[in-house]
């Protein structure tokens, strides 16, 4: 009802699949949502033009991560929503998918499928494992139900110090650092390009993008586009919803501001006295990326750990954040680092912060980090994999 299931698809949470599974060997990932699906893009990628493997299925369980996935156009790769942990279902879903390789991203551990991939003798990897001190904890509380869960992955692979910390103290079994996936870039150029128009009528004005933001947090920004405004009247504020569904609710209180409102999916020609363009479409953040110089991360003022910044980071853009980032601490410390990125925690601050100049240095050096870690992870995983498929 609150359109956050597909109304056909929802069945495959029950692991009634709606895709048939090809002959052949097959290999599975499996991430939560939209940021650990992009995450591993590149890697699936390659594994497209892998001779050996007839079939890539990825599950996770948002609606908007199955739709981000569909404009890659990927030939051999499905997608199918993964089901719910209970092992009449995770039997059910594996009696028909029977994966030769389970590839499992960041947080995502599942017991009853843990236990079922293990009795099957199917490898388990852990990519980019991502614990933090509040989940250890939890872990911690059950702490021989941990360890036996734990101990069915074949390696892990954490994407920070702090994670491995952690998977050390719960006795995994295997541990070894590759880097951190959110650095390589998605090589999504091609479906990734703005409507000349729409480009036409941004370059005539001086942009900055509001990203990632869940509830208050697009007043916040508002409140800081009335600020702005005062001294740049040709100014635009791209506001760009975690979640979609609350553009209907949002778009009202914006205007309670006085100020116009646009929305993508309504494809205005003209964005002359527009304020505030609001995207409302699934996929399409990296277009507004390309065109801001300075990008600010939501789920930072309120209390949700914050948003990935790398993507914004990587096309040159000051990143802006509130005081909680504890999801991506690691990554805003290099970003701090290398001063790309500055905290703020109230309205004047963020609007005397953006700046609309770019810095492709700093976007090239990130570049160049996530390339080294993809060949990393690449020669890793062939290596595994390779050795598992010749056994078969």
């Amino acid at each position: 009802m609150r359109k956050k299931e597909d109304s056909f698809r929802f069945v495959e949470k029950f692991s009634t699949p709606t895709y048939k599974r090809k002959r052949g060997k097959l290999l599975w990932f499996h991430g939560a949502s939209v940021g650990e699906i992009l995450s591993v893009i590149p890697i699936i990628q390659h594994y497209e033009k892998y001779k050996s493997i007839d079939q890539i299925l990825v599950t996770s369980s948002t609606l908007s991560s199955s739709k981000v996935l569909k404009k890659y156009k990927l030939k051999k790769t499905i997608h199918q929503f993964y089901p719910i942990d209970h092992f009449y279902f995770t039997k059910k879903f594996l009696n028909y998918w029977k994966p030769n390789f389970a590839i499992f991203i960041e947080s995502e551990i599942w017991p009853c499928m843990f236990n079922d991939l293990e009795q099957r003798k199917v490898p388990l990897i852990l990519l980019n494992a991502r614990l933090t001190k509040k989940t250890f904890k939890r872990w911690m509380l059950i702490k021989k139900f941990s360890k036996s869960i734990f101990e069915k992955i074949k390696i892990s692979y954490p994407q920070n110090l702090e994670t491995k910390f952690y998977l050390k103290k719960i006795k995994t079994n295997k541990i070894k650092i590759l880097g951190n996936l959110k650095f390589i870039k998605n090589n999504n150029n091609k479906y990734n390009k703005i409507n000349d128009n729409l480009k036409k009528e941004l370059s005539k004005k001086m942009l900055w993008v509001a990203s990632s933001t869940h509830q208050d947090e697009e007043i916040f920004c508002s409140e800081a586009h009335v600020r702005l405004k005062k001294r740049f009247k040709n100014l635009i504020t791209i506001i760009i919803p975690r979640h979609v569904h609350r553009v209907k609710n949002l778009v009202p209180e914006i205007k309670n501001f006085h100020l116009k409102v646009a929305t993508h999916s309504s494809k205005p020609k003209n964005l002359k006295n527009v304020d505030i363009y609001i995207v409302d479409t699934f996929g399409e953040t990296e277009k507004f990326y390309k065109l801001a110089s300075s990008v600010f991360l939501g789920g930072s003022v309120i209390k949700r750990g914050g948003q990935n910044p790398l993507e914004a980071a990587r096309f040159g853009a000051k990143i802006l954040h509130g005081p909680n980032i504890d999801n991506f601490e690691d990554i805003y410390k290099l970003l701090r680092k290398i001063k790309v990125s500055k905290k703020i925690k109230t309205v004047k601050e963020l609007s005397s912060s953006i700046s609309f100049e770019k810095n492709m240095h700093i976007g090239k050096k990130i570049e160049n980090i996530g390339e080294i870690i993809l060949k990393k992870t690449i020669k890793e995983l062939d290596t595994l994999i390779y050795n598992e498929f010749k056994k078969t």
